[in-house]
C-alpha cells in the first residue's frame, strides 16, 4: 500500500499540529507491512520567526519518507501565511506528480491542507482520510470584516464542502464541530480523536522549586487574533500588579499589539518570552503557580477544544481559562482544580481567580485517558481500516 500524509507542520517544528502529526506517524509505523510505502510531505520548520530548528529536507526511516518543502520567509500575517501555503501546495503537487497513492491522509487546522488532500486524492483516485483540527470558514467569518468577508467567504464555503464531501472518513478533534459539519454533509461518518498530552509531559514532576515574590500566572502558546491576549492581559495584569506576575511564552501575529497594549497600560508585571522547546517549557511550568488559557470572544470559538488544555492538565497546576461553549463544558466536566471565566471579561477573571486553589492536583485519570500516544494509536488503526 502506498500512503501519502500531508501535514503543514511536523517535528521539529513547534506547534500542536506538528506534535499531533509526528505522534500519528509514529503510531502508524507498527501497522505497516514490509512493502508498504509512506510519503510524508511537510515543510521546513517555519511556525515562528523567533524559534528555529534545523531539519533535513529529506529524511528516510524504514518505509517512511519525510519530505520537507522550503517556504519563502514569512511572518504570521494572513497574507504571509497564504503565500507560504501556496508555495507548499505547488511543491506538493509537483512532487506527487507521477507517483501513485492508494490513500491520502491530511491533517489540517486551516482548511487548505485538507483541500490539497482532496485534490490529490481525486487526481490519484485514492481514498481520503481527513483530520480536521479547526473550522477555518467559521473562524474567518468571525475575524474578517465586510466587504472582505462578503467576497471570500462564499469561496471558502465551496472549498469546504468539496473537501469534506470528497473524504471517505473525517475525524474532528472537537465534538463541538459535529453540528457544523453535519449540516454540510449529513451522511458523513465522523470520528472524534481529540488532541492529547504528549509523552514529554507524562510522568514529569512539576513541583515548584521555592517561593517567588509574586504568584506567577503563565500563558504558553500562540499570540494571535484567536487568543485575544491584547484584550485581557494588560488590564488584569494592571489590576493585580502587587500580587501576580504574568509570563507570556510564545509568538504570533498579535504579539506587537500585545506589547503596545502593555505599554499603554504602563504594566510592569508582564514578562514576554520567545517560544521555547519542550524541556525549557517544562521549567516554566514548574515555576508557575497558575496556568492561563484564553480564546477571543468570538462565536466561532464556542466550538473549539484548545490543545493547550491537555498539556496544562498534565502539570497538575491550577488552571484559569477564558473559554466558552464546548471548551467550557469540557474543562468544567473533566479537569479538576480548573475554573472558567467569560473571555475578555476582566471582572469575571478576578472573581474566578479567587475561587481557584493554589495547590497541585494530580489528574491521573485524565492523563491516562488523554495521552496522545494512546489516542493516535486508535486513530492510526481507524485510518488503516479505510482500505477495508
Amino acid at each position: 500500500m502506498k500512503i501519502l500524509i500531508l501535514t503543514f507542520y511536523c517535528k521539529p517544528d513547534l506547534c500542536a499540529g506538528s506534535f499531533r502529526s509526528s505522534t500519528f506517524i509514529n503510531a502508524l509505523r507498527p501497522l505497516l507491512k514490509e512493502n508498504d510505502l509512506v510519503d510524508v510531505i511537510t515543510t521546513m520548520p517555519n511556525r515562528y520567526k523567533t524559534f528555529r530548528r534545523e531539519a533535513v529536507s529529506v529524511e528516510q526511516d524504514g518505509n517512511i519518507n519525510i519530505i520537507r518543502m522550503q517556504l519563502p520567509p514569512h511572518k504570521s500575517g494572513f497574507l504571509d501565511q497564504a503565500r507560504a501555503f501556496l508555495a507548499y501546495l505547488i511543491k506538493t503537487v509537483r512532487y506527487s506528480k507521477g507517483r501513485d497513492y492508494d490513500v491520502v491522509f491530511a491533517t489540517s487546522s486551516r482548511l487548505f491542507t485538507a483541500f490539497l488532500g482532496a485534490v490529490i486524492a481525486k487526481m490519484k483516485r485514492a481514498r481520503l482520510y481527513l483530520d480536521i483540527r479547526d473550522i477555518f470558514t467559521d473562524t474567518m467569518k468571525s475575524l474578517l470584516s465586510p466587504p472582505i468577508s462578503w467576497m471570500v467567504l462564499p469561496v471558502f464555503l465551496l472549498v469546504e464542502k468539496f473537501t469534506i464531501s470528497t473524504a471517505d472518513k473525517v475525524n474532528l478533534v472537537s465534538e463541538g464541530f459535529r453540528e457544523y459539519f453535519r449540516n454540510i454533509v449529513p451522511e458523513k461518518d465522523f470520528s472524534f480523536f481529540t488532541n492529547g498530552i504528549d509523552e514529554e509531559f507524562v510522568g514529569v514532576s512539576f513541583e515548584k522549586e521555592g517561593p517567588t515574590d509574586r504568584k506567577i500566572i503563565t500563558y504558553a502558546g500562540n499570540i494571535g487574533q484567536g487568543q485575544g491576549l491584547e484584550k485581557i492581559i494588560p488590564i488584569i495584569a494592571k489590576m493585580t500588579e502587587k500580587e501576580y506576575e504574568f509570563w507570556i511564552v510564545g509568538d504570533g501575529g498579535m504579539r506587537s499589539e500585545l506589547k503596545d497594549a502593555l505599554k499603554k497600560q504602563d504594566v510592569s508585571n508582564v514578562v514576554l518570552h520567545d517560544p521555547v522547546g519542550r524541556e525549557e517549557l517544562i521549567r516554566f511550568y514548574r515555576q508557575s503557580d497558575y496556568l492561563f488559557l484564553h480564546l477571543n470572544d468570538r462565536v466561532a470559538f464556542e466550538k473549539v477544544l484548545p490543545s493547550k488544555i491537555f498539556e496544562y492538565a498534565a502539570t497538575g497546576k491550577p488552571i484559569i481559562a477564558g473559554v466558552t461553549g464546548f471548551a467550557r463544558t469540557f474543562v468544567s466536566a473533566n479537569v479538576e482544580n480548573a475554573v472558567v471565566f467569560d473571555p475578555c471579561d476582566h471582572e469575571d477573571f478576578l472573581r474566578k481567580l479567587k475561587l481557584l486553589r493554589n495547590e497541585g492536583k494530580k489528574r491521573d485519570e485524565f492523563v491516562k485517558q488523554y495521552t496522545s500516544t494512546v489516542i493516535m494509536r486508535q486513530m492510526a488503526q481507524d485510518f488503516m481500516g479505510i482500505m477495508d
